[in-house]
Protein backbone atom coordinates (compact mmCIF):
# COMPACT_ATOMS: atom_id res chain seq x y z
CA UNK A 1 0.00 0.00 0.00
CA UNK A 2 0.87 3.68 -0.65
CA UNK A 3 1.56 5.59 2.49
CA UNK A 4 3.36 8.58 4.15
CA UNK A 5 6.14 7.64 6.40
CA UNK A 6 9.07 9.83 8.29
CA UNK A 7 12.43 8.43 9.35
CA UNK A 8 14.01 11.50 10.55
CA UNK A 9 12.20 14.14 13.08
CA UNK A 10 12.16 17.70 10.95
CA UNK A 11 10.45 20.36 8.45
CA UNK A 12 7.80 19.27 6.15
CA UNK A 13 10.45 17.51 3.83
CA UNK A 14 10.86 14.43 6.16
CA UNK A 15 7.44 12.78 4.85
CA UNK A 16 8.34 10.73 2.51
CA UNK A 17 5.39 8.80 -0.13
CA UNK A 18 6.51 4.92 0.62
CA UNK A 19 5.37 1.48 -0.42
CA UNK A 20 4.67 -0.77 2.94
CA UNK A 21 2.99 -4.04 3.67
CA UNK A 22 -0.79 -3.11 4.52
CA UNK A 23 -1.18 -3.74 7.88
CA UNK A 24 -2.58 -7.04 9.65
CA UNK A 25 -4.95 -6.55 12.21
CA UNK A 26 -5.00 -8.01 15.53
CA UNK A 27 -7.52 -8.96 18.20
CA UNK A 28 -10.19 -6.54 18.09
CA UNK A 29 -9.17 -4.38 15.43
CA UNK A 30 -10.52 -3.80 12.24
CA UNK A 31 -8.83 -3.12 8.80
CA UNK A 32 -9.90 0.16 7.43
CA UNK A 33 -10.04 1.20 3.87
CA UNK A 34 -9.27 4.60 4.08
CA UNK A 35 -10.78 7.13 1.90
CA UNK A 36 -9.98 10.48 4.02
CA UNK A 37 -7.22 10.83 6.47
CA UNK A 38 -7.22 13.45 8.66
CA UNK A 39 -4.64 16.40 9.29
CA UNK A 40 -3.95 18.34 12.55
CA UNK A 41 -1.70 20.76 13.87
CA UNK A 42 -0.62 18.30 16.32
CA UNK A 43 1.08 16.29 13.67
CA UNK A 44 3.05 18.88 12.88
CA UNK A 45 4.38 18.55 16.27
CA UNK A 46 4.57 14.81 16.03
CA UNK A 47 6.96 15.51 12.81
CA UNK A 48 9.33 17.59 14.95
CA UNK A 49 9.47 15.51 17.78
CA UNK A 50 7.88 17.75 19.42
CA UNK A 51 4.60 16.29 20.46
CA UNK A 52 2.87 15.48 24.19
CA UNK A 53 3.52 11.76 23.23
CA UNK A 54 6.61 10.76 21.83
CA UNK A 55 7.32 8.48 18.60
CA UNK A 56 9.15 6.02 17.46
CA UNK A 57 11.27 5.94 14.09
CA UNK A 58 10.16 5.22 11.20
CA UNK A 59 6.13 6.39 11.69
CA UNK A 60 3.37 6.82 10.31
CA UNK A 61 1.27 9.77 11.01
CA UNK A 62 -1.95 10.17 11.01
CA UNK A 63 -4.30 9.55 14.60
CA UNK A 64 -7.85 9.94 12.47
CA UNK A 65 -9.85 8.21 9.64
CA UNK A 66 -12.96 7.65 7.43
CA UNK A 67 -13.55 5.04 5.23
CA UNK A 68 -15.01 1.29 4.52
CA UNK A 69 -14.41 -1.67 6.79
CA UNK A 70 -12.44 -4.25 5.18
CA UNK A 71 -11.89 -6.87 7.09
CA UNK A 72 -14.79 -7.02 9.90
CA UNK A 73 -14.31 -7.65 13.77
CA UNK A 74 -16.27 -6.58 16.76
CA UNK A 75 -19.74 -6.35 15.65
CA UNK A 76 -18.60 -3.88 12.39
CA UNK A 77 -19.19 -6.11 8.24
CA UNK A 78 -17.28 -5.39 5.79
CA UNK A 79 -18.38 -2.29 3.71
CA UNK A 80 -19.71 -0.26 6.41
CA UNK A 81 -18.48 3.69 6.79
CA UNK A 82 -16.76 4.39 10.30
CA UNK A 83 -14.44 6.94 11.06
CA UNK A 84 -11.63 6.02 13.83
CA UNK A 85 -9.06 7.23 15.69
CA UNK A 86 -5.97 5.98 15.65
CA UNK A 87 -2.39 5.75 17.39
CA UNK A 88 -0.51 6.95 14.68
CA UNK A 89 -1.19 5.00 10.77
CA UNK A 90 -3.86 7.11 9.12
CA UNK A 91 -1.55 8.69 6.10
CA UNK A 92 -2.36 5.43 4.28
CA UNK A 93 -4.77 4.00 1.67
CA UNK A 94 -5.48 1.17 4.72
CA UNK A 95 -5.29 1.53 8.66
CA UNK A 96 -5.92 -0.92 11.46
CA UNK A 97 -8.08 0.61 14.15
CA UNK A 98 -9.12 -0.99 17.69
CA UNK A 99 -12.91 -1.63 17.48
CA UNK A 100 -13.37 0.62 20.67
CA UNK A 101 -12.57 3.47 18.86
CA UNK A 102 -14.50 3.18 15.96
CA UNK A 103 -17.33 4.46 15.14
CA UNK A 104 -20.25 4.10 12.36
CA UNK A 105 -21.11 7.18 10.24
CA UNK A 106 -24.91 7.90 10.42
CA UNK A 107 -26.91 8.09 7.09
CA UNK A 108 -27.04 11.81 5.55
CA UNK A 109 -23.52 12.50 6.73
CA UNK A 110 -20.33 12.44 4.63
CA UNK A 111 -17.29 10.84 5.19
CA UNK A 112 -15.72 14.78 4.76
CA UNK A 113 -18.18 15.51 7.50
CA UNK A 114 -17.99 12.76 9.46
CA UNK A 115 -13.93 12.91 9.65
CA UNK A 116 -14.37 16.96 10.57
CA UNK A 117 -16.21 15.79 13.77
CA UNK A 118 -14.14 13.05 14.93
CA UNK A 119 -11.59 15.02 16.51
CA UNK A 120 -12.14 18.37 15.93
CA UNK A 121 -16.11 17.84 16.53
CA UNK A 122 -15.64 15.66 19.85
CA UNK A 123 -12.49 18.57 20.94
CA UNK A 124 -15.43 21.59 20.27
CA UNK A 125 -18.30 19.00 22.26
CA UNK A 126 -16.22 18.42 25.25
CA UNK A 127 -14.53 21.48 25.63
CA UNK A 128 -17.75 23.07 26.27
CA UNK A 129 -19.47 20.49 28.45
CA UNK A 130 -16.34 18.49 29.78
CA UNK A 131 -13.88 21.11 30.51
CA UNK A 132 -15.61 24.72 30.62
CA UNK A 133 -18.89 23.13 32.27
CA UNK A 134 -20.42 26.34 30.35
CA UNK A 135 -23.65 27.34 32.49
CA UNK A 136 -26.34 29.13 30.73
CA UNK A 137 -26.21 32.75 29.96
CA UNK A 138 -22.53 32.70 30.15
CA UNK A 139 -20.17 34.70 27.51
CA UNK A 140 -17.69 32.48 25.20
CA UNK A 141 -14.39 33.89 23.83
CA UNK A 142 -13.57 31.54 20.95
CA UNK A 143 -10.06 31.78 19.81
CA UNK A 144 -8.89 30.90 15.77
CA UNK A 145 -12.56 31.22 15.63
CA UNK A 146 -12.73 30.43 11.79
CA UNK A 147 -10.35 27.16 11.87
CA UNK A 148 -11.88 23.74 11.80
CA UNK A 149 -12.44 23.15 15.84
CA UNK A 150 -13.07 26.89 16.49
CA UNK A 151 -16.38 27.15 14.20
CA UNK A 152 -17.59 24.15 15.95
CA UNK A 153 -17.17 26.08 19.38
CA UNK A 154 -18.86 28.96 17.75
CA UNK A 155 -21.55 26.73 16.31
CA UNK A 156 -22.34 24.30 19.51
CA UNK A 157 -21.58 27.58 22.02
CA UNK A 158 -25.59 29.15 21.85
CA UNK A 159 -27.43 25.23 21.25
CA UNK A 160 -25.55 24.19 24.42
CA UNK A 161 -26.39 27.51 26.53
CA UNK A 162 -23.92 30.44 25.93
CA UNK A 163 -24.76 34.11 26.16
CA UNK A 164 -22.47 36.43 24.03
CA UNK A 165 -20.20 34.68 21.74
CA UNK A 166 -17.15 36.63 20.93
CA UNK A 167 -14.35 35.59 18.18
CA UNK A 168 -10.71 36.18 17.23
CA UNK A 169 -9.56 35.63 13.45
CA UNK A 170 -6.59 37.08 12.23
CA UNK A 171 -8.24 38.66 8.63
CA UNK A 172 -11.51 40.07 8.31
CA UNK A 173 -12.58 37.54 5.77
CA UNK A 174 -11.70 35.08 8.45
CA UNK A 175 -13.60 37.54 11.45
CA UNK A 176 -16.66 37.58 8.77
CA UNK A 177 -16.71 33.53 7.98
CA UNK A 178 -16.80 33.54 12.49
CA UNK A 179 -19.69 35.93 12.50
CA UNK A 180 -21.58 33.94 9.91
CA UNK A 181 -21.31 30.88 11.83
CA UNK A 182 -23.27 32.46 14.65
CA UNK A 183 -20.72 35.01 16.58
CA UNK A 184 -22.14 37.87 17.84
CA UNK A 185 -18.51 40.10 17.23
CA UNK A 186 -15.23 39.37 15.86
CA UNK A 187 -12.19 41.10 17.18
CA UNK A 188 -8.60 41.00 15.89
CA UNK A 189 -6.03 38.93 18.39
CA UNK A 190 -3.23 40.86 17.00
CA UNK A 191 -4.42 44.66 18.40
CA UNK A 192 -2.09 45.57 21.50
CA UNK A 193 -4.28 45.65 24.32
CA UNK A 194 -6.66 41.90 23.94
CA UNK A 195 -7.75 41.65 27.13
CA UNK A 196 -9.02 45.27 27.07
CA UNK A 197 -10.68 44.46 23.73
CA UNK A 198 -12.32 41.43 24.73
CA UNK A 199 -14.03 43.14 27.96
CA UNK A 200 -15.39 46.05 25.77
CA UNK A 201 -16.75 43.06 23.05
CA UNK A 202 -18.43 41.98 26.08
CA UNK A 203 -20.27 45.30 27.24
CA UNK A 204 -17.53 46.17 29.34
CA UNK A 205 -17.73 43.25 31.61
CA UNK A 206 -15.05 40.41 32.20
CA UNK A 207 -15.56 37.20 30.14
CA UNK A 208 -16.65 33.73 31.57
CA UNK A 209 -15.12 31.47 29.41
CA UNK A 210 -12.22 31.46 26.88
CA UNK A 211 -10.77 28.41 24.61
CA UNK A 212 -7.12 28.78 23.40
CA UNK A 213 -5.18 26.25 21.40
CA UNK A 214 -2.39 29.33 20.71
CA UNK A 215 -0.69 29.78 23.74
CA UNK A 216 1.92 32.40 24.44
CA UNK A 217 0.26 36.18 24.26
CA UNK A 218 -3.23 34.73 23.48
CA UNK A 219 -2.91 32.82 26.71
CA UNK A 220 -2.25 35.87 28.69
CA UNK A 221 -4.38 37.84 27.49
CA UNK A 222 -7.45 35.51 27.83
CA UNK A 223 -6.66 35.06 31.24
CA UNK A 224 -6.52 38.79 32.12
CA UNK A 225 -10.01 39.23 30.58
CA UNK A 226 -11.70 36.52 32.74
CA UNK A 227 -13.85 37.38 35.26
CA UNK A 228 -13.66 35.74 38.90
CA UNK A 229 -14.58 32.71 38.40
CA UNK A 230 -13.85 32.66 34.75
CA UNK A 231 -12.34 29.14 32.81
CA UNK A 232 -9.87 29.72 30.43
CA UNK A 233 -9.68 26.28 28.53
CA UNK A 234 -5.93 25.33 26.84
CA UNK A 235 -6.21 22.61 24.31
CA UNK A 236 -3.23 23.40 22.07
CA UNK A 237 0.00 25.31 21.91
CA UNK A 238 0.74 26.21 18.46
CA UNK A 239 2.95 29.39 19.31
CA UNK A 240 5.10 26.54 21.15
CA UNK A 241 5.31 29.17 23.62
CA UNK A 242 5.13 27.91 27.32
CA UNK A 243 3.29 30.59 29.76
CA UNK A 244 3.65 30.55 33.65
CA UNK A 245 0.78 31.03 35.96
CA UNK A 246 1.36 31.08 39.49
CA UNK A 247 -0.97 29.87 42.40
CA UNK A 248 -1.02 33.85 43.64
CA UNK A 249 -2.56 35.00 40.58
CA UNK A 250 -5.06 32.14 40.59
CA UNK A 251 -6.35 32.76 44.40
CA UNK A 252 -6.31 36.32 43.64
CA UNK A 253 -8.77 36.28 40.95
CA UNK A 254 -10.85 33.15 41.55
CA UNK A 255 -9.66 31.93 38.22
CA UNK A 256 -9.33 28.74 36.79
CA UNK A 257 -7.09 27.30 33.90
CA UNK A 258 -8.07 24.14 32.58
CA UNK A 259 -6.33 21.95 30.05
CA UNK A 260 -7.72 19.43 27.56
CA UNK A 261 -6.19 16.76 25.80
CA UNK A 262 -8.71 14.74 23.62
CA UNK A 263 -6.06 11.10 23.66
CA UNK A 264 -7.64 11.26 27.63
CA UNK A 265 -11.22 10.09 26.29
CA UNK A 266 -9.67 6.90 24.26
CA UNK A 267 -10.06 4.70 26.97
CA UNK A 268 -13.79 5.92 27.28
CA UNK A 269 -15.71 5.28 24.51
CA UNK A 270 -18.77 6.20 26.71
CA UNK A 271 -17.21 9.55 26.70
CA UNK A 272 -16.46 9.43 22.34
CA UNK A 273 -20.00 7.50 20.93
CA UNK A 274 -22.44 9.61 22.80
CA UNK A 275 -21.01 12.70 22.29
CA UNK A 276 -20.54 11.81 17.90
CA UNK A 277 -23.65 10.75 17.85
CA UNK A 278 -24.91 13.72 19.23
CA UNK A 279 -22.83 15.72 16.49
CA UNK A 280 -23.90 13.94 13.96
CA UNK A 281 -27.56 14.53 14.72
CA UNK A 282 -26.89 18.12 15.04
CA UNK A 283 -25.47 17.62 11.67
CA UNK A 284 -28.18 16.46 9.78
CA UNK A 285 -30.84 18.65 11.36
CA UNK A 286 -28.19 21.39 9.88
CA UNK A 287 -27.59 22.72 13.50
CA UNK A 288 -23.88 22.08 12.84
CA UNK A 289 -21.97 22.39 9.56
CA UNK A 290 -18.42 22.03 9.76
CA UNK A 291 -16.10 23.67 7.59
CA UNK A 292 -14.58 21.67 5.24
CA UNK A 293 -10.93 22.48 3.73
CA UNK A 294 -8.40 21.52 1.29
CA UNK A 295 -8.68 17.81 0.48
CA UNK A 296 -4.99 16.86 -0.84
CA UNK A 297 -3.74 14.24 -2.27
CA UNK A 298 -1.41 11.94 -0.14
CA UNK A 299 1.22 12.00 -2.28
CA UNK A 300 1.34 16.17 -1.64
CA UNK A 301 1.48 15.55 2.27
CA UNK A 302 4.62 17.90 2.59
CA UNK A 303 2.39 20.93 0.72
CA UNK A 304 -0.66 20.15 3.51
CA UNK A 305 1.72 20.44 6.58
CA UNK A 306 3.84 23.63 4.76
CA UNK A 307 0.51 25.07 4.38
CA UNK A 308 -0.92 24.28 8.00
CA UNK A 309 2.17 25.21 9.57
CA UNK A 310 2.20 28.60 7.39
CA UNK A 311 -1.44 29.11 8.23
CA UNK A 312 -2.71 29.42 4.92
CA UNK A 313 -5.88 26.97 6.01
CA UNK A 314 -9.13 27.01 7.23
CA UNK A 315 -11.47 24.30 8.39
CA UNK A 316 -10.97 20.40 8.27
CA UNK A 317 -7.89 19.30 6.31
CA UNK A 318 -7.37 16.15 4.68
CA UNK A 319 -5.67 13.50 3.06
CA UNK A 320 -6.94 11.62 -0.39
CA UNK A 321 -4.96 8.03 -0.32
CA UNK A 322 -6.17 7.74 -4.25
CA UNK A 323 -3.99 10.40 -5.30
Amino acid sequence: MRAVEIRRFGGPEVLELVELPTPEPGDGELLIEVVRAGLNFGDTHQRRNQYIAKRELPVVLGGEVAGTVERAAGGFAEGDRVVALLDVGGYAEYAVASVDRTFRISDGVSEDVALALLIQGLTAWHLLRTSARLAEGESVVVHSASGGTGSLIVQLAKPMGAGRVIATAGSPERREQALAKGADVAVDPDTEALAVELIGANGGRPVDVAFDAAGGRIFEQSLAALAPFGRLVAYGNSTREKVAVTNGELLKTSRSVVGFWLMHLLGRRDMLERPLADLFERTVRGEVSPRIGTVYPLSDARRAHEDLEGRRTTGKLTLDPSL
